[in-house]
């Protein structure tokens, strides 16, 4: 992934974040490490002072004064996480565009490299846990483009001021953000990570499968054998999110996530998501799947979802599909999750196209923005075909230009917009 647009970094996950905007106040100014202004979500007190008044937590929670004077020497909150946290992507795009955003050609061409060469971890991990390697893969494309953004400077950072400042000054989910900073500095206790070491999301997520402070705490895995779990080793990290998907997904060895239905005669009421129905229960109603034949599985319990609409691509959904969306509480995160993970094993794209979608760019074309992008003036990044955030950003300015709505989504549309201008 090349970013929290098209990744899913940074998005809220585990149940545990708000999807609404926090509001900035007026009066909300604060001094930050007692010299320069900064801009708060709600703080009491500047955050030196927070920082020192917050030690007594830390002893309370067993945390040694010699490590917390370690990671909080020289602290400054990072005060952008609060824009970040209002900017969640699952919320502000067509279905079409998020899938298109995040099952590129680049992320399926690196999927495919990844897969290849951890084939043997994969199969070992479905041994062991029971999680089918497609979950895996779609989860490690999804969160860190296989990898590739681990520890890529723009858009990993070091933890500690994101959470501190969550922590300091995030007014609605102060006591989360306080645990989530204390299983961070329980982590530097246990030498599992170093301060410096520890880069993640805004929101503290770091690794392969993006981990939050306290799942590698509680559920991390060491895989590699070299002493202690770590989201930074692939197979620590891969082996760590199989377990959350049993422990906190109630994953289930041996069953799809899903499949791809047509509805025709069906009444739209079922598609809400809500009724668990058996496969062959649904088929007795008419859901039919969506390539023809007949339905495996039809002990199956399912849920049936038309997220656009009966004219678009529907599902049913088994409790597969909802382990993986106990990572992220949104149903386009996990169906873009499986949906990848399928692609990167050689499935095919949804038989029943997306109302007023088009399809993605592929990676020539998405080259092709970026170079007229950098021609006219306007820094992508690099030529790689990997929409990332100055792509994104590049997208969004050239937009402004032509007068639509800067989402940043680099479509048909902007090409086309590009080679005009040229």
């Amino acid at each position: 992934m090349s970013d929290e647009h098209e990744s899913g970094l940074g998005t809220a996950r585990r149940g545990a974040l708000s999807r609404r905007g926090l509001l900035i106040g007026a009066g909300a100014l604060a001094l930050a490490g007692g010299a320069s202004p900064a801009v708060a979500q709600s703080a009491k007190q500047p955050f030196s002072v927070w920082v020192a008044e917050f030690r007594a937590k830390a002893r309370a929670r067993g945390i040694t004064d010699a490590v917390y004077d370690r990671v909080t020497r020289g602290l400054q909150p990072d005060l952008s996480v609060y824009a970040k946290d209002r900017a969640q992507p699952e919320f502000r795009e067509e279905l079409w565009q998020y899938l298109n955003r995040r099952i590129s050609e680049w992320r399926l061409i690196t999927g495919r490299a990844a897969a290849k060469e951890n084939a043997s971890l994969l199969k070992r991990l479905k041994a062991d846990y029971g999680v089918e390697p497609d979950v895996l893969l779609g989860l490690w494309g999804m969160e860190s483009a296989f990898g590739e953004l681990v520890t890529d400077p723009d858009h990993m950072h070091p933890v500690f001021p994101s959470l501190a400042a969550l922590a300091w000054g995030e007014p609605r989910r102060r006591r989360y953000w306080e645990t989530e900073y204390l299983n961070a500095l329980a982590i530097v206790q246990r030498g599992w990570g170093k301060p410096e070491g520890m880069l993640g999301s805004w929101a503290g997520a770091m690794g392969h499968t993006q981990w939050m402070p306290e799942v590698w705490l509680n559920l991390g895995v060491d895989y590699d054998g070299n002493g202690y779990p770590s989201p930074y080793s692939v197979a620590d990290a891969l082996a760590g999110s199989s377990r959350y998907l049993i422990k906190r997904g109630s994953y289930q060895r041996g069953l799809p996530w899903g499949f791809e239905v047509t509805m025709q005669g069906v009444d739209d009421k079922y598609a809400d998501a809500r009724r668990w129905r058996t496969v062959a229960d649904w088929a007795k109603l008419g859901v039919r799947p969506a390539g023809g034949g007949r339905f495996a599985y039809p002990k199956a319990r399912a849920r049936l979802w038309a997220p656009v609409g009966t004219d678009g691509p529907c599902f049913l959904l088994t409790q597969n599909f909802y382990a993986v969306r106990s990572y992220n509480p949104s149903m386009n995160y996990a169906l873009a999750v499986c949906h990848l993970g399928d692609r990167v094993l050689g499935g095919g794209d949804f038989v029943t196209p997306f109302p007023g979608g088009e399809r993605a760019l592929t990676l020539a074309e998405v080259q092709e923005v970026q170079r007229r992008l950098t021609r006219i003036g306007l820094d992508t990044g690099g030529v790689d075909g990997r929409v990332g955030n100055m792509t994104m950003g590049a997208v969004a300015t050239f937009q402004r230009r032509m007068g639509v709505k800067p989402d940043g989504y680099a479509g048909l549309d902007v090409l086309a917009a590009l080679r005009k201008a040229h």
